[in-house]
């Protein structure tokens, strides 16, 4: 991956800042490890041949809008167009490195803001949407986890004691830097393991990923080991963004996992914790949209656009688009009282 960060100037003036992400597909090994098909295999060739090299404006690493923040919302048509002029221009920067861009994508965008893209610098770009971001917003009366609890349906509330009891024996700390140091071995197996049984995959992290982060974002990076007779099995992070709370990358053995329902005993760890500080919401992000549903998120259909630099594929977006995503199925699930 190869950052770049813009700066828009009104003359002299710092108007909106925004993020571009290159990510050379070819690098990986492998796109996801869970799925063996022919069309899983469809996909990759695709992938590897046309689409490997993608120039992301916005963060592929996290879900939502993260792609650009203005001084003046009344900015933001000015601020849409000269981005898509900077994305062209980032465009002959790599071809002239010997790195043509095959995509470029804009993304995240809520269902409020696809309007913002009803411009012509967009026309040829095809809006896509794929699997639905999963927010939990907290009813402003919570201040502890039992609220959050009490607000739940008999038969959700049986499935938080489950989850519990079965926790049961597992020790939960926060993580220091110096910590996350010394375990970074098996923390990136946790994460590897996880990763790896994914559908689909652009990037892998690097081994020292946590360890930077916790680094350099200080307190408002969280890192939480679950530990089971003194040994690391699990971990979560979060991201404090503003009033919501992202979640980040998290890492399990498996057979524990199961046995202990830290999977969902995590997601309830992650409710509590932002109830008890006073965020808004919980980002959850994509993917086991089922389970993080039933824990009380709600699924947001987020846009984005993408446009080939091929104009004969590009005109094909929309049929390889919705071949290439992966299907998920599940059924959203309503924890709460009425």
């Amino acid at each position: 991956m190869i950052c770049h960060y813009i700066g828009i100037f009104k003359k002299e003036k710092l108007t909106a800042i925004a993020l571009a992400q290159f990510i050379d597909l070819n690098k990986l090994e492998s796109f996801g490890d869970r799925d063996k098909c022919i069309k899983t295999a469809i996909r990759n060739f695709v992938f590897k041949n046309f689409a490997s090299h993608v120039l992301f404006i916005g963060n592929n690493m996290l879900t939502g809008q993260n792609a650009f923040a203005l001084a003046d919302e009344k900015d933001k048509t000015q601020v849409l167009q000269t981005l898509k002029e900077a994305s062209l221009e980032l465009r002959k920067h790599f071809k002239a490195s010997g790195l043509p861009i095959h995509l470029i994508s804009f993304k995240d965008f809520y269902p409020e803001e696809v309007s913002d893209f009803q411009l012509p610098e967009f026309q040829k770009s095809y809006q896509f949407s794929s699997q639905p971001n999963m927010v939990f917003d907290i009813d402003p009366s919570w201040k502890s986890e039992q609220d959050y609890i009490n607000a739940l349906t008999k038969k959700y509330r049986d499935q938080y004691k489950r989850a519990r009891k079965k926790a049961e024996g597992l020790e939960k700390r926060k993580m220091h830097l110096e910590e996350i140091k010394e375990q970074e071995e098996t923390i990136y197996d946790l994460y590897l393991h996880v990763a790896k049984n994914a559908p689909f995959n652009t990037f892998f992290l690097a081994k020292n990923h946590f360890s930077t982060f916790k680094r350099i974002l200080k307190d408002r990076f969280l890192f939480y080991g679950y530990f089971l007779d003194g040994k690391l099995i699990g971990f979560n992070t979060l991201i404090k963004n503003g009033t919501a709370m992202d979640t980040y990358f998290l890492g399990y053995d498996d057979s524990i996992q199961k046995e202990k329902m830290l999977y969902l005993n995590m997601l309830y760890d992650m409710i509590a914790y932002s109830i008890n500080k006073g965020f808004k919401e919980v980002i959850f992000a994509r993917t086991a949209l089922e389970i993080k549903s039933s824990v009380g998120a709600k699924p947001i259909q987020m846009a984005g656009y993408i446009e080939h630099a091929n104009p004969m594929l590009n005109r094909c977006m929309k049929r390889v688009f919705d071949y290439l995503e992966p299907e998920t199925l599940w059924q959203q699930r309503s924890p709460f009282k009425e």
